[in-house]
């Protein structure tokens, strides 16, 4: 009995060495450019929710930064990257999340952020340079399928908003990413951390059923290079940004809010058969309507 509890012993001492609780986690979350006034204010958002969520919660093992709007230009996204290089350590974590738009010729995804785009390729090399023991990279853009061979590496978990880079329309995935990391719903262990796998889960669902309700075709299916690792990456834990979704009025006011972001994209998918006049008023209502609900919910 003694030397089966020995052997026990031993046996947790070796999965502890082999993973080593980190000492930070490096978070940047990058909302590249909308092109269009709606994208503009729904990218930067969604960009503004995840970093409240982030800091949230007094956890000061973390590390976060968000570029947004004229902010989230290559050379800042570099320099972010490479900052992040130089302070991380190989016990150390690191997120990096992608909002936005993407391309992809059928050979290179690209990124777009105002001025030049970064590439896949261009943005792995500046990850391979991060010593962190452990990655996660999550590409919420259009075509980001396009871009997990060139972000795939054995330390690092990539998460995108489509199976490939031809699925080239502007995807939801990224609102219920966002969502995913305030609801205590997506816990599904109940262990009060939320990891990349219990995100994603969350957000793939909420993503099927949103082309389901809108009676569309979907043009986005979210994919995990590896379930395992990204099971094991403990994402955030459940914090004050959690009280929003628990409580009604707070539930109400984001109900609201997706309800508008729903009625934008179907105003969107039915651009082609209006008048530019209508949908420029109509759009602009929405927008605003928008705006007052995020300010409501941000009180």
């Amino acid at each position: 009995m003694k030397h089966t509890a020995l052997k026990i012993a031993g046996l947790i001492s070796l999965a502890a060495a082999a993973h080593p609780a980190f000492a930070s986690t490096y978070l940047l979350t990058v909302a590249g450019l909308g092109g269009e006034p709606d994208y503009e204010q729904r990218f930067t958002m969604l960009a503004n929710d995840t970093d409240k969520i982030l800091h949230t919660g007094g956890q000061t093992d973390r590390v976060v930064q968000t570029l947004k709007g004229a902010d989230a230009t290559r050379a800042k996204m570099e320099a972010a990257l490479n900052k992040i290089a130089s302070d991380a350590k190989p016990q150390d974590a690191f997120v990096l999340m992608l909002i936005g738009h993407g391309t992809f010729d059928g050979a290179e995804y690209k990124f777009n952020l105002p001025g030049p785009d970064i590439s896949a390729t261009e943005l792995a090399a500046l990850l391979n340079k991060i010593p962190a023991g452990r990655q996660l990279v999550v590409d919420m853009t259009s075509a980001s399928g396009g871009a997990v061979n060139a972000f795939k590496r054995n330390n690092r978990t990539v998460i995108t908003a489509t199976k490939s880079g031809m699925e080239k329309n502007a995807t939801v995935f990224a609102r219920y990413w966002v969502e995913a990391l305030r609801d205590p719903a997506a816990d599904v262990d109940k262990n009060e951390t939320i990891s990349a796998l219990e995100a994603f889960n969350y957000a793939e669902k909420k993503t099927s059923q949103f082309y389901t309700e809108q009676k569309r075709l979907a043009t986005e299916h979210p994919q995990v290079d590896d379930q395992q690792h990204a099971a094991a990456f403990p994402l955030l834990k459940f914090g004050a940004a959690s009280a929003e979704v628990t409580d009604p009025a707070k539930r109400a006011l984001i109900a609201k809010k997706e309800d508008v972001e729903n009625r934008i994209d179907a105003l969107k998918y039915q651009k082609s058969l209006m008048a530019p006049e209508d949908y420029r008023k109509q759009l602009t209502g929405l927008l605003i309507e928008l705006a007052k609900a995020q300010e409501a919910i941000d009180k």
